[in-house]
């Protein structure tokens, strides 16, 4: 990843309006910036979501509250709590999914 064309700012979160994604089950509430080439969001997984796809993307995301598994169609699963951090680059390893028991807050680039 390089960071180029991101302006200069600091960004208020709670003033970005959210969006609300249906999963497989749960929904999840977004805020996202987008940055030149990059994406920054906050993301509230409610308690029982399932992400309705596998996703291929490169994530880097870092858990501010809660907890959450990332799995990936291979298998293997990555369980996170508040100051863990997942990363994968686009394209690389198998795709993957969040799923979350009891709810989790984290902050997402892409």
């Amino acid at each position: 990843m390089r960071l180029r064309n991101v302006p200069l700012g600091s960004t208020d979160w709670s003033a970005i309006p959210p969006t609300v994604h249906r999963g497989t089950s749960g929904t999840a509430t977004v805020r996202a910036r987008q940055l030149g080439d990059i994406q920054l969001r906050v993301v509230d997984y409610g308690a029982g979501y399932m992400a309705d796809h596998w996703c291929p993307k490169g994530h880097i995301l870092y858990v501010l509250s809660g907890a959450l598994v990332l799995e990936h169609d291979d298998g293997r699963q990555f369980s996170l709590a508040p100051g863990m951090s997942w990363h994968v680059g686009d394209d690389e390893g198998p795709p993957h999914r969040v799923t979350c028991e009891s709810g989790a807050r984290v902050f997402i680039v892409d």
